[in-house]
Order: C-alpha cells, then sequence, then structure tokens
C-alpha cells in the first residue's frame, strides 16, 4: 500500500512538478524570522504539524503530515523548545525536530563573581526552573554555559562546578616551583584575591607573584577585597572600608595576619587560577592603583609610599579626595 501511494504521489510530482514538492524543499521560500516553537513530550506528529500550522511555520498541517510520513522516515520528533523560521523547507523543519536540535540558551558567569550573584543571575533568568541554593563560594567555573529551555537551576550550577573540578584537575599537575600554595583548595582562595584585585590580563601573574612573595615571607598580605568580602558576603560595598572593619578578626581579614584568608572571596576565572600557580618572577611586595586602571609595582615600602603618594594626587584631581 505504501507504494502504491509513493508511486501516486511521484506521478502527481512528475504533472505538478516544482508547485507540489516546492514546500517540502523549500524552493522559492525566503526564510523569515525564527520563531519559538514547543514539541511537548509524547506529541505525536499530527500534533506537531497542527501546531505548527498555528504557529505560522507551515501554511497546511495536513500536507506537511502526508509528506512528512512519505518522505521524512520513520524517527519521531524530539520533545524540547526549537527555534523555527517559516518558509524554511519543510524537509529540514522535520529533520531539525527528529535530531532534537532544541534551542540553546547561554548565560555568562564573569570571572570574579562571587557565589551569592551567580545565584541571583539564575534567579533573574526567567528561562531556567526550580530554586537553587547559593553553592559553596569558589566552587564554580566563571564561563559561558549552555542550558535548554526550562532546565533545573541547579543542574546549570552542578555543570559550573564538575567545569571548576575539572579545571583545577588540568592545572594543578602544571604547577611551578615558584607557586607557593600547598592544594587546589589554597589555589583557589588565592586566585579568588588575584581576580578581585585586578581587571587586566597583564597583570594576573605579577599580582599572584606579589601575593606569592609576601606569603614566602610570612608578611600579611593586606587585600581590600579579604575584608569588604564576610561584610557584604561578595556584594559591593559601596563605600569605604571603615577602620573597625579593618581591625575585625573574620577569619577573611588579611590586614589582621599573614596567610590566606579561611576560604575563597570569589569564583575566579581559569586565568587567575593558573597565574597563581604559575606566578610572574618579580621582587615586588607592594601595588597601588595608577589612575588608569592598572597598577604600579614596588619592591621597597620606600617606593610604594611614593606611588600612594602619587595615587592620593590623582585621585585629589579627580575630586575623590
Amino acid at each position: 500500500m505504501r507504494r502504491a501511494v509513493l508511486a501516486f504521489l511521484l506521478l502527481l510530482a512528475l504533472i505538478a512538478g516544482p508547485l507540489l514538492l516546492a514546500p517540502w524543499y523549500g524552493w522559492g521560500a525566503e526564510p523569515g524570522p525564527q520563531k519559538r516553537f514547543v514539541v511537548a513530550r509524547g506529541a505525536a506528529l499530527g500534533t506537531v504539524a497542527a501546531d505548527l500550522e498555528k504557529a505560522g511555520i507551515v501554511e497546511s498541517a495536513g500536507q506537511f503530515r502526508l509528506m512528512a510520513r512519505l518522505l521524512g522516515g520513520d524517527a519521531p520528533v524530539q520533545a524540547g523548545t526549537y527555534q523555527l523560521a517559516p518558509g524554511s523547507g519543510w524537509q529540514q523543519l522535520l529533520e531539525t525536530l527528529q535530531r532534537g536540535a532544541v534551542e540553546r540558551l547561554a548565560i555568562t558567569i564573569p570571572e570574579g563573581l562571587p557565589s551569592i550573584l551567580v545565584v541571583e543571575r539564575l534567579r533573574a533568568d526567567s528561562r531556567l526552573s526550580g530554586d537553587v541554593a547559593v553553592p559553596a563560594e569558589g566552587s564554580i567555573l566563571p564561563e559561558t554555559y549552555a542550558f535548554a529551555a526550562g532546565e533545573a537551576r541547579s543542574a546549570v550550577v552542578a555543570r559550573m562546578q564538575a567545569a571548576m573540578a575539572r579545571t583545577l584537575a588540568e592545572l594543578w599537575p602544571q604547577r611551578t616551583a615558584r607557586a607557593v600554595v600547598k592544594t587546589p583548595e589554597e589555589a583557589v582562595i588565592l586566585a579568588a584575591i588575584v581576580e578581585k584585585e585586578t581587571g587586566k590580563t597583564a597583570e594576573r601573574r605579577t599580582i599572584a607573584g606579589v601575593y606569592s612573595n609576601r606569603l614566602r615571607l610570612g608578611m600579611k598580605l593586606d587585600a581590600d577585597p579579604t575584608v569588604i568580602y564576610p561584610i557584604t558576603a561578595g556584594k559591593p560595598l559601596g563605600r569605604r572600608i571603615r577602620q573597625s572593619e579593618l581591625r575585625r578578626d573574620t577569619g577573611y581579614n588579611t590586614y589582621l595576619k599573614p596567610g590566606l584568608p579561611k576560604g575563597p572571596i570569589a569564583n575566579p576565572g581559569r586565568a587567575s587560577i593558573a597565574a597563581v600557580l604559575d606566578p610572574a618572577q618579580t621582587d615586588a611586595l607592594y601595588f597601588v592603583a595608577d589612575g588608569s586602571g592598572g597598577h604600579v609595582f614596588a619592591a621597597t615600602l620606600a617606593e610604594h609610599n611614593r606611588n600612594v603618594d602619587r595615587w592620593y594626587a590623582i585621585r585629589r584631581q579627580r575630586g575623590e579626595m
């Protein structure tokens, strides 16, 4: 019976030719802007064809269903959310649905974003579903992650954490003799400080070198972000640090004692982790902002104090002091 119907269709094709097969192959059509199209789990071809017609993606549900059954193979359509363009060849549309080439969405986690802000970003994306607890600080690798519409936020966080675990497993064996961190966990803690101290890629290894020198000599790190973190859980402070906060022992405050804080203060990116595992060879022990978004480095306190005076002069010129 199927062969007879196919033979009849082919006979019609010889007569009607392009008119009959044009929608299937997309002859003479210009695809329009893509539309979001949802295939429910377990939906039959007839239901999908009717929904395609309602959405204005195909002109005739019946014709699409007939040609799909005769020319489109036996593979079922896959559930999911798709981006489909009206005017596309029906063969291409059906193959997209049979392959399950669902719409791929993405969310970007910037380097140095603390976990509380990672969760806020995930919660603000209405294309995800379910709630998620704030993950451990430093457990997420900042990166761009693809996800399917309606995917659970917890599943996306799990992928972010798996990416961090893979990155640490890859980079830790590559550490050099200049690295002072003794465990991957310490690498994340120090990398998070480096991440918060500079946004310039070219400076990461030098700042990692400064902090490595300080740790090696038993000097305090004196890193402002470690004072701010326990106050705001990683959110911006929005004001200057108070003297009382510099004296507060929170377990993170690196102005009080030498060594690393008790945990990460953000989620560091791959480049900052690599920097603390291979810090620059430098004699610098100090750095201060240079007014251009970067820093100027010094090996002695006297030189550093002169750099600080220049930075204060710049700030006074800008009306910031």
